[in-house]
């Protein structure tokens, strides 16, 4: 679902950005508690650290993005303070910071790694299949930190200090160690898309 995202992020020969905003509006006091209380719960993150990023005396707007994939039309949410994009969310999936905030706050998303060879699909918006995971240059959390199916995560490369994009675990951690085939991590946000681009909404 979220390479659909990704993809259709990137192609600006067909899709604007900016006229493919179908909305904002500001978020009901009772909704911005809940998606308060959600990324809490998601993110290894303080309540203090929180407040930093997005003060409970601030707004929080939605955006609604419609993304369009495979001749169809979906919406992405992104909540913004003072313009600033903070959050991303695809339906009712999990709440994802995006990549720039995610660099001011690397500890927020559990951390998977990529080697080398998988760092040219990954800014393609391709999905992360096991072996560029389990590889010598990948990196995926020890046994006793394993990660389940359905974690958001910072994805890193090899060599490279920052994360370079976030995505969706397909597999738990251990799982892809023991089969090491097919996709691991679906992409929701990469360095390079048109989200990294727009620092203001």
């Amino acid at each position: 679902m979220f390479k659909k995202f990704a993809d259709t992020w990137t192609d600006l020969g067909r899709f604007s950005p900016a006229t493919d905003i179908a909305g904002q509006t500001p978020v009901k006091s009772s909704v911005q508690r809940a998606i308060r209380a959600a990324v809490l719960a998601q993110w290894k993150i303080e309540p203090e650290t929180l407040e930093a990023i997005w003060p409970k005396k601030e707004g929080l707007v939605h955006v609604k993005w419609c993304v369009r994939a495979q001749r169809q039309r979906e919406h992405v949410s992104v909540y913004t303070v003072h313009g600033e994009p903070l959050i991303i969310q695809h339906f009712d999936g999990p709440y994802y910071p995006t990549l720039r905030l995610l660099h001011k706050y690397p500890y927020i998303l559990p951390k998977v790694g990529v080697d080398r060879g998988a760092i040219r699909f990954l800014l393609g918006g391709a999905p992360m299949m096991c072996p560029g995971l389990t590889s010598k240059g990948g990196y995926l959390p020890p046994p006793e930190s394993a990660l389940p199916a359905g974690t958001a995560v910072a994805i890193h490369a090899e060599g490279k200090e920052h994360a370079v994009g976030i995505g969706l675990t397909k597999l738990g951690t251990e799982e892809m160690r023991r089969v090491n085939k097919d996709v691991g991590v679906e992409v929701a946000t990469y360095l390079g898309d048109d989200l990294w681009a727009l620092k203001s909404l």
